[in-house]
């Protein structure tokens, strides 16, 4: 760690003593992550998980119903229906970024969560098929088919979701193999309630099964074309993975990727640019008889002291407060150290990690989230993320490549690191570097048309919008790469607004889209101007305004747009010089 400075190093000691305080904290129970909606008297907010819609507009809402069963869901749809009430619905995990679940903030507007509806989980083993409820969580989904000795294939890598979220929104796991790694790819059948004529009750239940090119609308719909009830996934015979992280030079894998994905059913790679390592993860499915009773507990799900999450917060302040390049790469050099050692969270007995590989139950394997239960006898523990501590604040961003363009994306990455110094690029590699996954083709109209790769890299979000952080023109050249030279889509619940610019051009099944919306909710009860800008491409440059860069509100076109008082201007790109970034002077 040459360079280092002496308080840089004293960040280190001062989280070591922290930890070490935690464990004898007085006693102060964990807390589960909190309900998204708060209500004081009859007015509400919506806010997702991260707290993160607070800090802009609030996203009030005058009523908040939370159906339990698929009759009180019908009733609601058909009084909103009747009463020509805007409607959108929430679950209660609530994990999306853009605000696509908050209604236009205009008086009688209904919010349906579907925290309670999340009772009915059936399996038809003859059919190979489970169906359940909108809101039951995706870990109560797993552990119920694992139970019965079957699996399902393809599930997002964070289980903090509801399924009938995961699939609107077009979560996934990673894999080219079979249906490939999209859950709405495994779905063979929905039922939508969608409003109606009043001869028809003002809502009506459509059961869409596969075939139905309604259910192209529907398995990846963003909530506009009414209220899912029940979902119906495919499932197979129960299985075994096998998992092995490969910690290697990053010299060439944008041409090794595709060799990887064909060759591992569940493939990963995850790059750390400053540190030129990539990480391959061979993941295979192997036989129920194959020994080993492994589980992945992904380093970045599990639960966390709050003094830590506090601490390691308060140490990304400072060093962005200095303009320490070199304290964020002593923070990422230790953080992949850390990462190789315990394999990232896969544990061969549930408890540790003794080696490579790590054998266990599908269910067991892909999906994490041990944060969402914390046990009463942890002492002041949550996710790292939550809103009601001074923890970890970030953004996601999420580029879809098409496959053949790929490679391209990653050599221009190359190219700017060679410019900038791979330092610049610490700030992501303190995170989870870029994740990359493989998703397949898609009949969905919002899913992707072709075999696709995932980009997804989390870095430094400021507490205060106006605030510039290190590296700004970095991250943001990147996205612009990714989103604008590259033409990768947006992840739908996930990324700034700038990358949603333009995105309906990106879909060829758009127009079938709208028009299976038109068809279902012709008055529009489902939309609202936060979900129309982002479908429409309109979400960010609206409205320029000053230091709407910093945030990705806006590319800047002028110097305002970014934080000229603290020197920040507006400049081109270095490698992509269309690319305008916000740039330190």
């Amino acid at each position: 760690m040459q360079g280092v400075s002496f308080r840089v190093s004293d960040m280190f000691l001062l989280r070591m003593i922290l930890f070490c305080l935690c464990l004898s904290a007085p006693e102060i129970y964990g807390m589960p992550p909190e309900d998204p909606i708060r209500c004081d008297g009859s007015d509400c907010v919506l806010s997702n998980a991260y707290g993160s819609w607070l800090d802009r507009r609030d996203c009030h809402v005058s009523k908040v119903a939370y159906p339990a069963t698929e009759q009180e869901l019908v009733a609601l749809v058909a009084g909103a229906s009747k009463n020509s009430q805007k409607v959108k619905v929430v679950s209660a995990f609530s994990h999306t970024i853009p605000k696509l679940a908050c209604p236009d903030q205009t008086p009688g507007a209904l919010l349906i969560s579907t925290a309670k509806y999340n009772s009915n989980i059936e399996l038809d083993l003859d059919d190979m098929a489970v169906t359940a409820d909108a809101g039951v969580g995706l870990r109560s989904l797993i552990d119920r088919v694992e139970e019965a000795n079957v699996s399902l294939a393809a599930s997002p890598y964070w289980e903090g979701v509801s399924i009938g979220g995961l699939i609107s929104t077009g979560s996934h796991g990673s894999s080219w193999w079979g249906r490939g790694g999209s859950v709405h790819d495994h779905v063979v059948g929905l039922i939508l309630v969608v409003p109606a004529s009043a001869s028809e009750g003002h809502a009506k239940v459509l059961n869409l099964k596969e075939g139905d090119p309604l259910l192209k609308a529907a398995k990846v719909s963003l909530g506009l074309l009414g209220v899912i009830s029940k979902v119906k996934l495919r499932l197979e015979p129960g299985f075994k993975r096998s998992v092995t992280f490969n910690f290697t030079d990053d010299s060439s894998f944008e041409n090794e990727f595709t060799d990887l994905a064909k060759s591992h059913e569940f493939a990963d790679i995850t790059w750390y640019p400053s540190r030129k390592t990539a990480v391959y993860r061979y993941d295979d499915r192997v036989p129920l008889i194959t020994q080993g009773d492994g589980s992945y507990d992904f380093l970045g799900f599990q639960s966390n002291s709050v003094l830590i999450s506090e601490s390691v917060r308060f140490a990304e302040k400072q060093l962005e407060k200095a303009k320490s390049v070199k304290g964020k790469c002593a923070v990422a050099a230790t953080t992949l150290a850390y990462k190789k050692l315990i394999a990232n969270g896969l544990k061969n007995d549930k408890l540790l990690f003794s080696g490579y590989p790590v054998v266990g139950r599908q269910g067991k394997m892909q999906t994490a989230g041990s944060c969402l239960y914390t046990p009463e006898w942890r002492k002041d523990v949550s996710c790292a993320w939550d809103p009601r501590i001074s923890g970890l604040f970030f953004y996601e961003s999420t580029a879809i490549f098409p496959a053949s363009r790929f490679a391209g994306f990653i050599r221009d990455v190359r190219k700017l690191r060679g410019l900038m110094s791979p330092d610049s690029f610490c700030g992501v590699d303190v995170y989870n570097g870029f994740l990359i996954r493989f998703i397949k083709a898609s009949d969905a109209y919002l899913g992707q048309s072709e075999d696709s790769v995932v980009v997804d890299f989390n870095y430094y979000r400021a507490d205060e919008a106006t605030t510039p952080r290190l590296s700004q023109d970095v991250w943001e050249e990147v996205e612009q790469l990714a989103f604008f030279k590259h033409g990768a889509k947006p992840h739908w619940a996930k990324n700034r607004n700038l990358a949603f610019l333009n995105v309906h051009k990106k879909y060829q099944n758009y127009d079938k889209f709208l028009a299976a919306k038109k068809q279902l909710d012709p008055d529009n009860l489902f939309s609202s101007g936060f979900s129309d800008d982002l479908l429409m491409g309109k979400a960010a440059g609206m409205t320029k305004t000053d230091g709407c860069a910093l945030e990705g509100q806006c590319v800047c076109s002028e110097d305002r747009h970014c934080s000229p008082q603290n020197g920040y201007l507006c400049k081109p790109g270095l490698v992509y010089t269309e690319a305008r970034v916000c740039r330190s002077s």
